[in-house]
């Protein structure tokens, strides 16, 4: 299915893009003190995050890229590691995902409609070994799974984004994001980033919440309950020198349903959560767009 839908968008790029189209390829680098997914620990510990994108056309864009997660350290302390590889080892690519979106804009708004799948890479055998001995965590190619998604973006005071993400494959729900922000000119060259996001479950819960014996029921869900599920406060701050940008970046997340409450594998109290980071990136155009 991911073969497909990858050549069917390419396909139509090309078509769509023609020889004219300008040409944008940007890559990133972070390093994060944690992993967070929709306000759920993947890993407390530290992740190295790096991203590769190239974005094609004039009006109508298309984008195709990659993002990957790397476990730095090993992870296996059992009463406080939470690990996306189950700390099976050390720089351990832990999940891989590919993406692929049309963007037009219209009017004050900007448009968005793609395609993502998340990859899970570790060897089953040895997750479910790293599990049986007390760790917790632990992702492999049976939650592989691909969703679409739609964006609107208003180029208007506070920027207000609605997105929406509707899995295909494992969890067949959907997942709403809707989100603020705010531009602080510290200098004329140095914007502070002020953001407010918030998400919010619409059929990616446990079954309405269902628990037997401490297991939801589907085993595959992403949220204990639908509704909101968590607000993610940020500051970033982008430093730009040319094709280059260091931007260092703080996140305070309140946590609101029970999966996103966990902080440590056995503590699912935690109403707040701290995730700090610093990405390097670099953007380059190489074709410019005909008139």
């Amino acid at each position: 299915m991911q073969r497909r839908l990858v050549t069917s968008w390419l396909g139509l790029t090309l078509a769509l893009a023609g020889p004219a189209s300008a040409q944008t390829l940007t890559a990133d680098l972070a390093l994060n003190s944690a992993y967070f997914w929709r306000g759920i620990s993947y890993t407390n510990k530290p992740v190295i995050q790096p991203d590769l994108s190239l974005t094609v056309g004039h009006k109508l864009t298309f984008t195709a890229g990659g993002w990957a997660n790397i476990d730095i350290g090993k992870y296996d302390n059992h009463a406080n590691d939470i690990s996306e590889g189950a700390g099976i080892s050390s720089f351990n690519l832990t999940e891989f995902d590919w993406w692929g979106e049309f963007n037009l804009p219209v009017g004050l708004a900007t448009l968005t409609a793609g395609v993502t799948g998340y990859i899970y890479p570790n060897d089953s055998a040895q997750v479910a070994a790293s599990v049986a001995s007390g760790d917790f965590g632990g992702f492999t190619k049976a939650n592989n799974t691909e969703e679409i998604y739609g964006k609107i973006a208003l180029g208007v005071p506070l920027s207000p984004k609605l997105a929406v993400w509707y899995d295909l494959d494992k969890i067949k729900g959907a997942y709403i994001e809707a989100s603020v922000g705010l531009p602080v000119h510290l200098t004329p060259v140095l914007p502070l980033q002020l953001g407010v996001l918030a998400g919010f479950s619409a059929g990616q819960d446990c079954n309405g919440g269902k628990i037997s014996l401490g297991t939801c029921v589907p085993t595959t869900w992403n949220f204990q309950d639908n509704g909101l599920t968590h607000i993610d406060v940020s500051a970033a701050l982008p430093i730009t020198a040319g094709p280059i940008s260091i931007t260092p970046s703080v996140h305070g997340i309140i946590t609101n349903d029970e999966s996103t409450k966990y902080s440590k594998p056995t503590k699912s109290d935690a109403g707040f959560k701290f995730l700090a980071g610093v990405s390097l990136g670099w953007s380059h155009s190489y074709a410019k767009a005909e008139k």
